[in-house]
């Protein structure tokens, strides 16, 4: 890894002239080159610059290149609109896009264009950029080999006159798909990985957390739950959006077919030298140059009767084999998007495990408090019945104590009694809240 690092990291810029020293001469007009002003950098940064990982399709190699836009749009026939996806200064929800020479893919850390020759890829120094190079350069080295063996198994069995395993099952295997899907395949497997390892992150950081609050509910713990919900919010909302993105390009088959650029490829070259061929079959035909115009009234009749019945069996032929082809190769690609549809779905239902988790442990919170609550409003109650009690005993010190005299205040024993009675019909009174409390049932007792 460390070595793919080195060799993929931009090289250092030179370092600024010196004057003083022995090497540096001034030019021949007298003048001195600019000091301390990065040109190249400057030249590079005004032509908008990017630095694109390139891995080629047939050796699997990789190479770092310096491509402005407009040269990007150009190479891969692209508009401009697709390469804003690609552009890490803005940030652009998951988007797989198939267009007619190239594949745009921005997935999480992957942002690429795939073509049926080359991938294009944003060269950062994240870890699963890395490791997207190094699993690509593996599975391109490993399709070579066996495209070397079956190549040589192919001819042996057609020295022997014998059929070989693709002509026999008729089709090709799922083993070997083209350039495109394969790249296509890294990505979307680098995507579910990043995505799944963040949810398994997530639920090892949020199950304690949440065992913790239950048993003691404080304001850090509150706070630390927030924020996981907050990233457990905006995870869902990511793994969302490629889990719909799979599935909208699987419900497409116009999409998918639109993807298989390597056929399309073929079609266009076979088509290419096929109308070569015909030309020069009319120039051997005929004995004319393949620039000289043809006329019409000096070719034969037959000649030009059979010429047009071959280009219309032709293409017949190229449309039914398109076809098939097309068709073919849609089941490949929808089952590969169907696999990891399937991961990512497996995802989204982890972490949507995880906001019912988070859910039931706010709901369980929310019914502490409420228990916390009516246990502090029937204290409230209880303390407000003893202070009307105890109140009565207020009433009755402020009627005894006005300025006028009575009988009652001759006799020694007075006191006594009314306290004893005041004591007696508090009780009474109290008794008689908690059994209207009780039968009310607004307090267990």
């Amino acid at each position: 890894m460390e070595d793919i690092k080195a060799r993929l990291l931009p090289a250092k810029p030179s370092p600024v002239l010196n004057p003083r020293d022995t090497s540096y001469r001034p030019t021949p007009f007298g003048r001195q080159p600019f000091q301390g002003v990065d040109v190249l950098g400057l030249k590079k940064r005004g032509q908008g610059l990017r630095s694109w990982i390139r891995v080629d399709a047939t050796t699997g190699d990789s190479q770092v290149i310096e491509v402005d836009k407009f040269t990007m749009m150009r190479r891969c026939d692209l508009p401009a609109r697709d390469l804003r996806l690609l552009d890490p200064l803005f940030v652009y929800p998951s988007t797989i896009l198939g267009r007619e020479k190239a594949i745009v893919v921005n997935l999480e850390q992957i942002r690429c264009i795939i073509t049926s020759d080359e991938v294009l890829l944003l060269n950062s120094l994240d870890s699963y950029v890395l490791q997207y190079v190094v699993e690509l350069q593996r599975r391109l080295k490993a399709g070579g080999a066996d495209d070397v063996w079956q190549s040589e198994s192919s001819d042996f069995n057609r020295r022997r006159g014998g059929r070989t395993f693709r002509d026999m099952f008729g089709g090709t295997s799922a083993d070997y798909l083209p350039f495109e899907f394969k790249a296509l395949e890294v990505a979307l497997e680098a995507a579910c990985t990043f995505l799944d390892t963040q949810a398994s992150e997530l639920e090892i950081e949020a199950y304690p957390l949440l065992d913790e609050l239950t048993s003691k509910i404080s304001t850090s713990n509150l706070e630390r739950v927030r924020r996981l919900k907050s990233r457990l919010v905006a995870l869902t909302r990511r793994v969302q959006k490629v889990r719909d993105e799979i599935e909208q390009l699987m419900d497409d088959d116009g999409d998918m077919a639109e993807m298989y650029l390597t056929e399309k490829k073929r079609r266009m070259d076979s088509l290419f030298y096929g109308e070569q061929s015909v030309a020069g079959y009319r120039s051997v035909d005929g004995a004319l140059s393949i620039s000289a115009p043809v006329s019409p009234v000096s070719s034969p009749p037959d000649c030009r009767r059979l010429e047009k019945n071959l280009s219309l069996a032709r293409s017949r032929h190229d449309s039914t084999r398109s076809s098939e082809s097309a068709t073919e190769h849609i089941d490949e690609l929808e089952m590969l998007l169907e696999a990891y549809f399937v991961v990512t779905d497996s995802t989204l239902n982890k972490l949507t495990s995880l906001k019912e988790y988070i859910d039931d442990t706010e709901d369980f919170i929310n019914i502490q408090l409420d228990n916390v609550r009516n246990q502090l409003i029937q204290f409230e109650l209880l303390l407000t019945t003893g202070t009307f009690v105890v109140a009565i005993f207020g009433v009755v010190a402020g009627i005894f104590g006005m300025n006028f005299e009575i009988k009652l205040f001759d006799s020694p024993s007075a006191f006594k009694w009314v306290l004893v009675i005041t004591g007696i019909s508090g009780a009474i009174l109290f008794g008689s809240f908690l059994w209207f409390f009780r039968h009310r049932r607004l307090m267990p007792l």
